[in-house]
This record gives structure tokens, sequence and C-alpha cells, in this order.
């Protein structure tokens, strides 16, 4: 064995030692943090972008990397990241993270490790969390993107079957062009869309209900009505990224009961919401829905990456036939929910339940539900507080859990626009808040998405003062 590895077996405790110093070091300051490091601080050094040809050694390559690079490092798990929807995580969650790299098993169903059975589990639990029947399978995946791409996925195997095709088989080109209907599909479904051969341009805009970004039921069933032959999924959204608006997924079910489509909900962290009583009825319907996709790295606060793909169980043929792996050391494809081999686009993986599986044994339903209800109340009360504070303005009312605001001045110029982007900057160099931009209606506007779940109402006020002077300069 090579001596540098020798010693680091020889020395594998302190070194874990110095790993958990140097976490908790990182933990206990993460409320004072910046919540957006300097460019400067943000570069790799030149040295560092060389092989060394000889080692230095786990403990000594730990100082290096965070004697040069901590302060590089964003609080973006910190309780005053408010930028795109970003959650912590919590001690159990990380606690079991640690774990799943230290354990470091492949949750493959080969029949050597418990793994498969936790994540079997953990899906279990999470439908009795959120609601969801037994008919509904899940799959752990990387990301709300992955989740997307392989409801798609599925759903584009579904749309071959009613026309006697297999897609998975003879390829897209049997099936010809497909109809994406959406109001607010989120890029990463357009991502799918490209990745999965149908093309952007499939995706068609369906008009909204007056005031928001939720789909018009009529309006889609007239399109649905225009070319009742043309091989439909409809792309509902389950908390929009922008106003956390719920499409009318009662309504959508209805139509769906006349024509001929896939129903896919995107809830990548709105499904949160259903854990608590107060805000399940936003949802109400979903579990019906041909696929769902729910992102436990958001609202659920376990660490990166960690997300589920819903699929119902009638469907759960189709998705072997699309993501089938066939190699004679590996167990064969079998219609069953514990394989992700045979249900994901991934051949191996990380145990990525077990993060998920910590969080809701330490914390239960109630624990959960808590950090719904007050991360909404506290978006509520930034709302409130930006209402009424000279100098802002709300672009939309705080329906849930994202503040989605503007300038006063705001309007659709690009003055407006120099403007917003100027105090984003402003904003990022005195590293109290992350909010990030986004337009709505056209304008230029900013969001600040609460999941986090250590953030409390001194945040608020901490972030409306950085919030305040940083308007002032503008």
């Amino acid at each position: 064995m090579h001596p540098l590895l020798q010693h680091d077996l020889d020395t594998l405790p302190e070194i874990l030692r110095q790993a958990c110093d140097t976490a908790v070091s990182f933990l206990e300051t993460l409320p004072e943090r910046s919540t957006c490091p300097p460019a400067s601080a943000q570069n790799v050094q030149d040295e560092d972008d060389r092989l060394p040809e000889s080692g230095i050694g786990a403990q000594a390559a730990l100082t290096h990397f965070w004697n040069r690079y901590a302060s590089g490092m964003s609080a973006s798990a910190g309780p005053r990241y408010f930028g795109f929807v970003t959650g912590g995580g919590t001690p159990a969650a990380l606690a079991a993270d640690w774990l799943v790299s230290t354990v470091d098993q492949n949750a493959q169903l080969n029949f050597d490790t418990i793994a498969p059975a936790i994540e079997l589990a953990t899906v279990a639990q999470l439908k009795q969390l959120f609601g969801l029947p037994e008919s509904l399978c899940g799959t752990f995946v990387s990301g709300a993107t992955m989740a997307n791409f392989v409801s798609m996925a599925i759903a584009r195997q579904w749309l071959g079957e009613q026309r006697g095709i297999d897609v998975a088989q003879q390829g897209l080109a049997a099936l010809g062009p497909v109809r994406v209907l959406s109001a607010s599909a989120h890029s990463s479904s357009v991502k799918a869309l490209s990745m999965l051969g149908l093309g952007r341009d499939a995706l068609v805009s369906v008009a909204t209900l007056p005031g928001t970004e939720a789909i018009d039921p009529a309006a889609l069933e007239q399109i649905l009505l225009s070319a009742p032959s043309v091989p439909t999924m409809v792309l509902a959204s389950a908390g929009t990224v922008n106003t956390v608006a719920f499409d009318d997924l009662p309504a959508l079910l209805k139509l769906r009961e006349k024509y001929d489509f896939w129903l896919h909900v995107d809830a990548a962290f709105g499904g949160v919401a259903a854990a608590s009583k107060r805000y399940a009825p936003l949802l109400a319907g979903w579990e019906q829905a041909d696929s769902v996709t729910i992102d436990a790295h958001k609202w659920l606060n376990v660490p990166y990456d960690s997300a589920l793909q819903f699929t119902q169980q009638k469907h759960l043929a189709l998705q072997v036939q699309v993501f089938q792996n066939h190699s004679p050391y590996l167990a064969l494809p079998a219609v069953r929910p514990d394989n992700y081999l045979h249900l994901t686009p991934e051949n191996s993986r990380r145990f990525r339940a077990l993060p998920v599986w910590m969080a809701l044994k330490a914390y239960g339903r109630d624990g959960l539900a808590e950090v719904v209800d007050r991360n909404v109340a506290l978006a509520r009360l930034l709302g409130e507080q930006l209402t009424n504070t000279p100098g802002f303005t709300l672009l939309a009312p705080v329906n849930l859990n994202v503040v989605c605001f503007a300038l006063d001045t705001t309007d659709s110029s690009p003055r407006a626009l120099e403007q917003r982007n100027q105090f984003l900057k402003l904003l990022d160099n005195a590293g109290v808040v992350r909010c990030t931009a986004t337009s709505l209606n056209g304008k230029p506007g900013m969001r600040a998405a609460l999941v986090n779940w250590m953030t409390r109402e001194s945040d608020i006020r901490l972030a409306l003062d950085s919030l305040k002077a940083c308007r002032a300069e503008v």
C-alpha cells in the first residue's frame, strides 16, 4: 500500500475528527457567513489547477482546502439564503448524509444490502406524510430536473402505447409529433423535452386564469378540442417558482376524463406543503395524477442531491420498458418498485433515501409541518413589511412561501432592469440575505423563497434592514 494511504488508514479517526471539527466551525458561523461571497473568493488558485505528482495526505489536504477556500463558501444552507428554492440540512439529515458516504452502499437491488428496503420504507412514509395513496410508486432521483425527465419519459412511452407503438424499442420517429401543454412549465421540464427528443417546440403555452400563473381550464379545453388526435401530455404546476400558484387539479382531472392525455404534476417544492394540514388542500387531486415530482433537498431540508419521482402503479410496466437495463451480472428487469436500476436513468448511485428516512424518524409529521407553517408565516411577514416599506412593491400576493417583489419604480424599461440588477449586486455584496432575479408580467423583479428549517423572525428583520439599506443606495 502506498505510504500515504497506509498513514491515512492508521490515522483515520484523527482525519474524521478534523473533518467534523471543520464542519462544526462552519455551521457555528453559518448565520454570520455571507450569503454571496465576493467573486475574488470564488476562484481556484493557480497551483490547485495542477495535479500534484506526490500527495500531502488527508489531514494536510483538508487544512489546505479550508484555509484557502472556506471564504468562498456561501451560507446557502443558512437561514437567510432566500435564493432559488434552497433548503438546508437538518441535523438528522446531515448526520445521515455523513453515514451514507461512510457505509458507501449502492442502493441498487443486488440482495447484498438493506439499502433498497430502507428506500422503499422511506417512500411509504413520504406517501403517508403527503397523503398520497399506495397506488403511487416512488423512486429517488437526483433532483426535480431528473424527476420531471423520468416522468415525461414514461409519459412518452404511454402516448406510444395508446397508439400501438413501443417508443423505447422503435424510437421516437414511430410516434411522431407530441403536444405538451402548460401555463407555467418549469425550465427543467423544457430541458427534459430537449433531452427526450420531443423538442422544446412541442411545448404549447396555455392561457392563465386572470392575475395568476395557473392554467385556465377553459383555455386548456379549447386547445384539446382543436386537435384531439395529437398525443398530449399536460404539465401541471403545484407551486410555480414566482408566485407559488397551484393549478386547479380537480378541473384538470375532469378534462382528463374527456380527453386522452397524461397528467404530470410538478410539485417540486409546493408538494411538501401537503405535510401541513393547513395547506394540504392546495394539492387536492394530485394523488390521481399519472406522475408527480417532489424535491427533497428543497423544503424537506435534506442535503443535495435528493428528489422523488412518483408514478401510478398501473404505469410501472411502462417505466420498466423505458429504463430497463440488461446485463448478465445484474438483476433481470422486473416490474417492481424497489429497484431503481430499471426505473431511472442511473445504473448506480448512493444511498439517497437515508437522510430523508432519518429526518422523518427524528422529527415526524409534526416537526416537518412546523417548518412549512413557520416558513409560510415568515414569508407573509416579509411581504407585509415590504408592502409597508417605501421603495418596494409586491409583484404578486404571497400565496405560500415565496415573496415576489420589485423596486417601486419597476416598469418594463431597460432602466428598470438596470436598477434591479444594481440593487441585487448591492444586496449580494452586503451578504446578509440572498434573493434571486426574476421577471413577472414583463417586469424585472426579485424572489425570496423561504424553505430553510432555521429561519426565524429575527432573520426577517435582518433581511429587511439589508434590503432597505441597499434600496437607499440605488
